[in-house]
């Protein structure tokens, strides 16, 4: 009996505290939020009343009521409070969440019957609307990232957007209020955004392969989440992200010439090349798709395959210095492979034919390297070859001018 009535009076005065939390709270005038959560934090953690949704959903209409108030003290003052409305509206947004839990949990009443908190379950389901509406968590990630403040600014962002897709939301009459539009998923990549600027990979990448597949900032989408998968060193997901993208925005050179590098890196220059070949079937007038096989055919010794391709490059471009320092190349690595193949020749005749020969592919090559430096007169990789060409076929005056360039 004695243990009885004490466990009766420890329920009745937790059950006292959540009463008069609600009051202090809600006191029109003056209303005491402090001693509000102070009254509230006994009874949540009491074994009597921890476990009712009531609890819980009072104390995130603290919060909630809290918000209201510093919204109209911000009106009468003209300043707002943007930290402390935040704070408050995330404290009071957790614990709705965990009161629906409770009042969405059959429990057995009086009449034997399994009954769940439909009031509660509804009245929840209006402020977490409110929310969402009025926008508030998105105001304090603002807030969050103007303070560079990013892990946290993720945080609010995604309880915001996460809002529609909360099991108590699943409601038709509510998700008509929370469309799926521009707004939306302009919140959703600025969560993505957030998390990358926190170093939370994981986090990013989740929100990114949700948008991986949407039209909003597509491409910037898809760039941000390979960027990721690097990030990782996660090499399939990476890889595949381009294979995706490259499909869907085939006018986009960026992914190609991103997966066709992965492909040189690793050895696999074939591959590339295929799917070069692919993007100029796509798209047959870049001239830096030429450009990029000539390269991969220049090093697969594909001599006349990669001249045509700078051609071609060239046609498209002209102003595409690389591709005709590309045709220069050709010819310069053909000349120090015929230089290489004379040391062996033992006949001073046939030996000294074999190094006319070599000087005419080196002459070959010059117009193209002085074509290309005409182009672009700061790169110094043209003017180093120049000067090499000009000593080799015994050009001093303009081996002087192009070593007193690079000398300056």
């Amino acid at each position: 009996m004695l243990v009885v009535v004490l466990v009766g009076t420890g329920c009745y005065a937790q059950k006292k505290n959540v009463s008069q939390a609600k009051n202090k709270a809600m006191a029109a005038e003056n209303p005491d939020f402090t001693g509000a959560r102070a009254l509230m934090a006994e009874a949540l953690e009491d074994e009597t009343t921890k476990d009712l949704a009531d609890t819980w959903y009072w104390a995130g209409m603290i919060g909630y009521k809290e918000n209201e108030y510093l919204l109209t003290q911000s009106i009468l003052t003209g300043k707002v409070d943007d930290k402390r409305k935040g704070e408050v509206v995330v404290e009071s947004y957790n614990y709705f969440v965990k009161a629906d839990e409770l009042a969405m949990t059959p429990v057995i009443n009086k009449k034997g019957k399994e009954v769940v908190d439909t009031k509660t379950h509804k009245n929840i389901q209006q402020k977490m609307l409110d929310y969402y509406t009025s926008q508030e968590l998105v105001k304090y990630g603002i807030w969050l990232n103007d303070q560079r403040d990013f892990a946290n600014a993720y945080e609010v962002f995604k309880m915001h957007t996460d809002i529609p897709d909360l099991k108590m939301m699943d409601d038709e009459k509510l998700q008509a209020k929370m469309p799926r539009d521009t707004t939306y998923y302009q919140y959703l990549y600025y969560a993505g955004l957030f998390a990358t600027q926190a170093g939370l990979h994981p986090e990013a990448i989740a929100v990114f392969e949700s948008m991986k597949d949407g039209d909003f900032e597509a491409i910037t989408v898809n760039q941000f989440l390979y960027q990721e998968y690097v990030e990782q060193k996660d090499t399939a997901n990476f890889v595949r992200v381009l294979q995706d993208a490259i499909e869907k925005f085939p006018a986009e050179p960026w992914f190609l010439q991103n997966l066709i590098n992965f492909y040189i890196f690793s050895g696999q220059e074939q591959t590339a090349i295929e799917y070069l070949d692919k993007a100029i079937e796509r798209e047959p007038n870049v001239a830096q798709y030429y450009h990029i096989r000539g390269n991969l055919n220049e090093n697969a010794k594909n001599y006349d395959a990669a001249l045509a391709d700078f051609d071609k490059a060239i046609s498209l471009d002209p102003n595409l210095a690389d591709a005709m320092a590309g045709k220069g190349r050709v010819y310069y690595n053909q000349a120090v492979k015929l230089n290489e193949d004379a040391a062996y020749i033992s006949d001073n005749k046939q030996y000294q034919k074999a190094l006319k020969e070599m000087d005419e592919v080196f002459a070959k090559s010059l117009p193209f390297f002085e074509k290309a430096h005409e182009m672009d007169k700061e790169n110094r990789n043209y003017m180093i070859i120049l000067k090499q060409l000009y000593y080799r076929l015994h050009m001093d005056q303009k081996y002087e001018e192009i070593n007193n360039l690079l000398n300056q």
